[in-house]
């Protein structure tokens, strides 16, 4: 329409007026598409001159087809719309004067130069199953845990990305979220250590996170994994890079609130440009939308840091079993893009024995670094240590961690003890 070219929107069902209204509360305009009513209230019946397009039985079948005739012949569409298919049924109950009936309507139309639009309700029906040899291209919409869901199962005479799309129909109309497919994407990047601002904890690390990797935070609640990460985030505010926090567990201020607590300028990073702080609710995203904003704000923004908080969050957005086969593909292309993500994971362990993940995610990273309650001389204390680092060594002692108002501190080595990994260290 938009073209210029005149449409032919055909209705076995709904009302021009009913099909204007909800069009106009998604925000598209249908001034200029001409409509064919033909739903049940709509008189029909009136007798048929012979037309050469269809067969003699054909035309007798049904009076369908004359409005139809009229409609192309009147307008000359070169786009038509017919919803839906399904009704060809309910007008002939024998299914070869059906199937004879959809086949030729699909026939005239294309042979009327027009691209040809239908839609058809799910279903086991032999003519449904049939129209899949007739038509060039189809496209399946599902609605599966608690998503809209599209997917292609033929486009001929094209390729095409196969899998489930999810996709939303707003107030803005309709908006497809293509899976991601991360090995399309690469940027040239410089993989060098990024500091942290801190130097025990660059030394702890050889030098800082190197750029383009993707790091696991873990640890039990209140430890302070998001401060960890948000030190680095602020370090790199000082070079005029910019930041994204993904929070799928806190909201925006508590993060604020925090941060400026322990001296971290947040407002002004804010401010400047060089943060972002999302606040996203599980809920109200499927996994390929939250992949398309993050990817959006990567190549418009030159997004150099994500922080992702926390892998708990973004597991209950996706909702699916391939909770990890959606962040293996948000990390993998965070890596193509020379973007440096952290990944926060929550333990469930306070001391005792040490885990990484619960998800089995330890995979996806390229750096671990844990942070560890400790009981020492009756009084609950912090640990920090590495547990890996994919492209250069690291210290392997572990040390006192500390967050106070003047921000974070890392400590000199626990030396002199044993045990420290099960939360309740001895002297040797």
């Amino acid at each position: 329409m938009k073209e210029g070219e005149s449409s032919l929107y055909i209705s076995f069902g709904e009302s021009n007026e009913h099909v204007n209204t909800n069009s106009g509360k998604l925000g598209i305009d249908l001034k200029g598409v001409h409509f064919l009513d033909l739903n049940p209230e709509t008189d029909i019946t009136q007798d048929l001159d012979s037309y050469s397009v269809f067969s003699t039985a054909e035309v007798e079948s049904s009076s369908i087809f004359e409005p139809i005739i009229n409609a192309v012949e009147k307008h000359q569409p070169k786009r038509v719309f017919l919803d839906s298919i399904t009704m060809f049924q309910f007008l002939n109950q024998d299914p070869f004067q059906t199937r004879n009936m959809a086949l030729a309507f699909i026939k005239y139309i294309s042979k009327s130069g027009a691209t040809l639009l239908m839609t058809s309700e799910l279903s086991e029906k032999s003519t449904e199953k049939e129209a899949t040899f007739w038509v060039d291209a189809i496209v399946n919409l599902i609605y599966a845990d608690s998503w809209r869901k599209l997917n292609v199962v033929k486009y001929r005479g094209s390729d095409f990305r196969s899998g489930n799309h999810a996709f939303k129909i707003t107030e803005s109309g309709f908006e497809l979220f293509p899976a991601l497919r991360p090995n399309k994407y690469y940027r040239n990047f410089l993989s060098s250590p990024a500091s942290s601002g801190l130097p025990e904890l660059d030394e702890l690390l050889h030098g800082g996170i190197e750029r383009g990797t993707t790091s696991l935070v873990t640890g039990p609640s209140g430890v302070g994994k998001t401060n960890l990460c948000v030190q680095f985030l602020k370090e790199a505010a000082t070079r005029g890079e910019r930041s994204a926090i993904y929070t799928f567990e806190e909201s925006r201020e508590v993060i604020l609130k925090r941060s400026e607590s322990i001296n971290v300028p947040i407002k002004d990073m804010l401010d400047k440009g060089h943060l972002k702080i999302e606040s996203i609710e599980p809920l109200s995203y499927s996994p390929d939308e939250f992949s398309k904003m993050v990817c959006n704000d990567v190549e418009n923004n030159d997004t150099k840091f994500v922080m992702i908080d926390s892998m708990g969050g973004y597991g209950m957005a996706v909702r699916e079993e391939n909770t990890l086969d959606r962040l293996h593909s948000l990390t993998v292309y965070l890596q193509n893009m020379g973007v440096t993500t952290f990944l926060i994971n929550e333990t469930q362990t306070i001391t005792g024995t040490l885990e990484t993940t619960n998800m089995h995610a330890s995979y996806l990273a390229d750096n671990i670094i844990f942070l560890r309650y400790l009981e020492m001389d009756g009084e609950l204390q912090k640990a920090i240590g590495v547990l890996k680092k994919r492209l250069s060594d690291f210290e392997k002692s572990i040390r006192k961690f500390n967050i106070t108002k003047d921000g974070i501190r890392v400590g000199d080595k626990l030396s002199g003890f044993k045990g420290i990994l099960s939360g309740t260290p001895e002297p040797r």
